[in-house]
C-alpha cells in the first residue's frame, strides 16, 4: 500500500508517520552518522518536515513503514535553496512546478534486493505524483555515486553543478524532467514499475 500524505501534523496516520521518522533516525543518524535533528531520541525530523511537505510512504503488511521519500515545494524553504546552495553555481531552480525530492529512506533490514525494488516503486510513484499534480521538474542532492546512477536511469536528467566533497562524503545536485514520456523512458532501465499501485487516501 502506498500512502500520499500532505499536511502531516493533522493527518490521521500518525502511527505510520512515527514509524517513518523512526526508520529515518535509524538509517540517517544511527547508520550513516548524519548530524541532523532527533526528536525525543527516536525520530529524525528536521526543519523541512512541515505541513507543506508531501510524503510518499510504502506501508508493509502490518501497516508500518517499509520505505519512503519526501517532496518539498521549492517555493518554500528547501535543502538545495538553503543548506546545499553551494552545489548549484547557477542557482537552484525554483517555481510552482519544481519540487525537491529528499529523504529517500530504504531501511537496512530489507536487504539489497528488496531495497532496490522499493526504491523503484518509490521513483515510479514519484513520477506518477508529478504527472497528476503538474510537477515538471524534481531537484535534489545525493551522494555522488547514487547521483550518477539517477542521472543514467533513462529520464531526461542533468547535474546542477560539480560534485563537492563534504564532511559526510562527496555529494552533488541533480535535476530530472518529468513529462508523459518519462515512465516509458524509465522502463528502459527497469526503473519504472507498471503496476496497479493501491493508493491510500
Amino acid at each position: 500500500m502506498i500512502h500520499h500524505i500532505d499536511n502531516y501534523p493533522s493527518d490521521r496516520r500518525q502511527d505510520l508517520l512515527a514509524s517513518m521518522f523512526a526508520d529515518r533516525k535509524a538509517l540517517f543518524v544511527d547508520f550513516f552518522g548524519w548530524d541532523v535533528p532527533v526528536v525525543d531520541g527516536l525520530y529524525e525530523i528536521d526543519q523541512f518536515d512541515t505541513a507543506g511537505a508531501l510524503y510518499i510512504i510504502i506501508a508493509d503488511e502490518t501497516g508500518g513503514h517499509a520505505a519512503s521519500l519526501r517532496l518539498l515545494p521549492t517555493t518554500a524553504p528547501h535543502m538545495l535553496g538553503t543548506i546545499f546552495s553551494q552545489l548549484c553555481p547557477l542557482g537552484a531552480p525554483v517555481g510552482d512546478d519544481v519540487w525537491e525530492s529528499t529523504r529517500l529512506c530504504l531501511p537496512r533490514r530489507h536487504g539489497a534486493a528488496r531495497r532496490r525494488a522499493l526504491r523503484n516503486e518509490l521513483i515510479s510513484a514519484m513520477v506518477d505524483v508529478a504527472l497528476e499534480r503538474g510537477i515538471a521538474r524534481y531537484i535534489g542532492v545525493l551522494p555522488e555515486g547514487f547521483r550518477k546512477e539517477v542521472l543514467a536511469m533513462g529520464w531526461r536528467a542533468e547535474p546542477l553543478g560539480p560534485a563537492v566533497r563534504t564532511a559526510g562524503g562527496t555529494v552533488g545536485a541533480f535535476l530530472v524532467h518529468i513529462d508523459p514520456e518519462t515512465p516509458k523512458r524509465l522502463c528502459w532501465t527497469q526503473t519504472y514499475i507498471h503496476a496497479d499501485r493501491e493508493i491510500a487516501a
